[in-house]
């Protein structure tokens, strides 16, 4: 009884999770166990060092710990790596922003007295990114943690930089690339996002200028113009043959730009003119390579243009467009403004328009390791995409990839390991300064942040140096769990990176997941208001409560829409296992571990709740296995909600209060070991309530942490069993419906008939009389494979017998007649669809051969459940005709 007073009579999460996890920190239990042989490592996606983590985060994270959980209670010995991202644009904008509230620029201080600042920022967030991963619970080894912009990452770093180079795969040239005007700095392209937005086709003539008449250009971006330096046609275009080197005018500028032919020109689109901008579009920059054009920057790296643009200096680029669009107009050579929505690439990072521009940067050559990857794709050693469809994204992108543009514009990151003479200029790259560093200046830009994320799993492990015992136990590593947004940015890297330098593939298996949505099927945004913290939801119901309904939301690859009737749902599961186990130690009084035994007599009940458990072992082990945790979440929620708390509970209350001192410790010891069992199944998806519950209950070992992930054990198998109680609850629920039907409250008696199939099941239901008594209350209760059915009765078919209950009037014969018809309907309808099944060649000779003999077995106990209700129908209907 004293226990119950330690356990509160509600589940209370926090009361429940309060210093478990600084407990399991001190006693080191999330360390690798190097007792263990086998290893099973996992590097955490590091989160951005920009603020607080969301529900995706949660998401993310909850998935790998229940991974990692399970296979070290299976015995491996496992790594879970954590760390954070120094995340380059994102962190150095957030400082920026946090500067400029009083008035100060990363300028004023300069780069040394600027990065302190970004460092403060690191360590203050750091800090509270640890407090919530603490409070979601993951079982993380924090004497490994690192972070993107440690000392030993940008060791590799630089060797990674150097030897790509020094292999002619990394290379500085001019180029188009996307640049962010606000953060001032290139970007690649997957860091643009593409928004629908309002825009215009603006139609301009062009003046031909040693000739007559003019052409017609349509640009969405009219202040480009004033960097033109062509005009083009294709080749085989008649309307324009006449054209050919000739030139045309340059609207409100005068310059005189000439007319080329090229193929790129596509003559059914528009007017089969375009203008020629080398300086600002990628294929216009093309163009002009293969024709020697002149490349005109008219812009500033804010976005404001520069002396190029003439009058329009100093002006932003979007006011530039507006005059410049009115000097058209008011000179006449606009011609209209077809209004249209089109899409438009943003930066990802601080949302602005892009604005494409030439521009020199530092570049990865990507063919080569591009092929290199999907090549591994073909071997034993590919990598596996969970679900497999991912896998066809990855070859995608892979298979069209272009040049990574890998320098940034900033303060915050791995400072590119190029240097100039100062004199000659002549470049210098390495993994350290040149020995005469003072005649030598480093390049002033930083690597893109995924430079440094593509190599978090060899080089967290200690890469290079490959004498590392971490990276020789642990890479490469098991399983990485990610979501479906970041394949392009990080998991493509990572693999041809890790291909490149370590010779194999960085992990084994990739976990996809979704995005976490509202309710409503929406992303979550700061724009719609919609976003929810998950520390909050923690605070309402517990990390237990919350990891549950994010194991139990979809299936690997899908969205999940969160809601607060789901975590509901998830708290009041908690409350009913709590419940549950607090019954049970109850009970207990003095039992211990030792008193456990499962070798004394048994009822049906036992046996069929052990065999049951063994199932749920077996199938939650193999889920688990494919990364199916919700169905895993379904198993075990219907073996504990329905066969253990609804079922089997009960069923021991007799029992413990009446049976023999062997039958209590029968029951006790059933009750304890199914429990245990079914705490280590449900410890890696609810880590808290799992422990807190298996303090108080007998078990061996210092923590369910670390205790031995349950086996299938043969010696429960008993199918035998399981078809037994299926009859047997069949049978009670087919009672109580009746009872319902019949407005038959249980508090009283009813005279119970049983028609049995045969003496076996007649036999079986002899010897559990106690429990139809008990959950059936019946007056007179026959139970007999002779039976004759008695008339003016409530029917009900079960497998394996026939349920009569007379009513003495208590029931509308046209009522029960309705009733019995529809279930006859419901037995056809089921014949049918075996039967079709079965008439099926492809089925039969393609399905497994138990899965057919299953069907067969259904279609036999369907026809007997026809025929039963068929007489039983008949018999009304003589009835009512009588």
């Amino acid at each position: 009884m004293k226990e119950e007073i330690k356990m509160s009579t509600k589940y209370e999460p926090s009361q429940v999770e309060a210093g478990r996890y600084k407990e399991w920190i001190d006693k080191e239990l999330f360390k690798p166990d190097e007792q263990a042989t086998e290893p099973y490592s996992v590097v955490i996606p590091p989160p951005n060092v920009t603020g607080r983590l969301h529900l995706g985060h949660a998401w993310d994270t909850t998935l790998q710990d229940i991974i990692i959980r399970q296979k070290r209670m299976q015995g491996y010995d496992t790594l879970w790596l954590p760390g954070m991202d120094h995340a380059g644009i994102a962190t150095q904008t957030k400082v920026e922003e946090k500067l400029a509230q009083d008035n100060i620029s990363r300028h004023d201080l300069g780069r040394e007295l600027f990065l302190e600042k970004v460092w403060e920022w690191k360590e203050e967030y750091a800090e509270s990114i640890r407090d919530q991963w603490a409070k979601v619970g993951i079982s993380v080894d924090y004497s490994r943690e690192r972070f993107t912009l440690d000392e030993g990452l940008n060791k590799a770093v630089n060797k990674v930089f150097v030897d790509l180079y020094n292999k002619g795969l990394i290379y500085r040239g001019e180029y188009i690339i996307n640049w962010d005007p606000k953060a001032q700095t290139a970007l690649s392209d997957i860091e643009v996002e593409h928004k629908e937005v309002n825009g215009a086709f603006y139609h301009i003539q062009y003046p031909v200028i040693d000739g007559e008449g003019s052409v017609e250009i349509a640009t969405t971006r009219p202040e480009t113009m004033l960097g033109d330096t062509a005009v083009a046609v294709h080749p085989d275009d008649e309307r324009y043959q006449h054209l050919i080197g000739k030139n045309v005018e340059l609207p409100v500028v005068g310059r005189a730009l000439k007319v080329i032919a090229d193929d790129y020109v596509d003559m059914e689109f528009g007017t089969g003119v375009v203008k020629i901008t080398p300086a600002h579009d990628p294929n216009d920059f093309e163009i002009g390579q293969r024709h020697d054009l002149k490349q005109i920057n008219v812009m500033n790296n804010d976005g404001s243009m520069n002396h190029l643009a003439g009058k329009y200096e100093g002006m932003d680029r979007f006011e530039a467009r507006k005059a410049l669009v009115k000097d058209l107009k008011d000179q006449g050579y606009l011609i209209r403004i077809e209004e249209m929505q089109h899409s438009v690439g943003h930066s990802e990072r601080s949302g602005v328009v892009v604005e494409p521009r030439l521009s020199t940067q530092w570049f990865v050559k990507m063919t080569p390791l591009a092929e290199k990857a999907l090549k591994n794709q073909e071997t034993e050693d590919k990598v596996e995409f969970v679900p497999r469809r991912f896998e066809k994204t990855f070859n995608n992108w892979m298979e069209n990839v272009h040049d990574w543009v890998i320098s940034r514009q900033l303060w915050w990151g791995h400072r590119i390991p190029a240097w100039y003479h100062k004199e000659t200029g002549e470049l210098y790259v390495g993994e350290a300064a040149p020995e005469d560093a003072e005649n030598w200046v480093q390049d002033e830009d930083v690597l893109d942040t995924w430079f440094s994320s593509a190599l978090w799993p060899f080089s967290t492990m200690g890469w290079p140096d490959t004498n590392s015992s971490d990276f020789e136990k642990y890479f490469p590593t098991s399983t990485l769990v990610t979501g479906y947004d970041i394949i392009f940015f990080w998991v493509s890297r990572m693999i041809f990176q890790s291909l490149e330098f370590t010779g194999q593939a960085p992990f084994k298996n990739v976990l996809i997941h979704g995005l976490i949505r509202d309710e409503q099927g929406r992303k979550m945004s700061k724009s719609l208001g919609n976003g929810i913290d998950p520390m909050e939801v923690i605070d309402q119901y517990g990390a237990d409560a919350l990891r549950w309904f994010l194991s139990n939301g979809s299936a690997p690859g899908q969205d999940v829409r969160f809601s607060y009737e789901k975590m509901d749902a998830s708290w009041n599961f908690i409350n009913k296992i709590w419940n549950a186990s607090r019954y049970v130690i109850m009970n207990l009084e003095d039992f211990e571990a030792s008193d456990i035994n499962l070798t004394l007599e048994k009822t049906i009940a036992d046996k069929w709740i052990l065999a049951r458990l063994n199932e749920t072992v077996s199938q939650v082990t193999e889920l688990f296995e494919k990364f199916e945790f919700g169905e895993a979440g379904r198993q075990l929620y219907s073996f504990i909600w329905d066969d253990y708390c609804d079922w089997y509970i009960e069923m021991s209350k007799e029992l413990l209060v009446q049976g023999t001192d062997s039958q209590k410790q029968s029951t006790k010891s059933v009750l304890v070991h199914v429990l245990d069992q079914t705490l280590r199944l449900l410890h890696p998806i609810m880590p808290f309530v799992t422990e807190e519950i298996w303090t108080h209950i007998p078990h061996e070992g210092e923590s369910i942490v670390r205790a031995d992930y349950p086996v299938v054990n043969d010696t429960l198998h008993d199918p035998e069993a399981i078809q037994n109680m299926e009859m047997l609850i069949d049978l009670i629920r087919s009672v109580r419906t009746i009872r319902s039907e019949a407005n038959r409250p249980m508090s009283k008696t009813i005279d119970l008939l049983i028609k049995t199939r045969g003496h076996k099941e007649q036999d079986f239901l002899t010897e559990n009389q106690s429990f139809i008594n008990r959950f059936c209350n019946p007056n007179d209760l026959v139970i007999d494979a002779d039976l004759d059915a008695p008339d003016e009765v409530k029917t009900a078919v079960v497998a394996g017998a026939e349920i009569f209950v007379p009513l003495a009037g208590l029931v509308d014969i046209k009522e029960e007649i309705s009733r019995l018809e529809q279930e006859q309907t419901k037995w056809q309808k089921e014949i049918d669809r075996v039967e079709n099944k079965l008439a099926n060649k492809k089925f039969v000779e393609n399905a497994p051969e138990a899965i057919v003999e299953e069907e067969r077995k259904k279609g036999l106990e369907y026809k007997e459940k026809f025929d039963s209700v068929t007489r039983q129908l008949e018999k009304m209907q003589s009835m009512k005709e009588g």
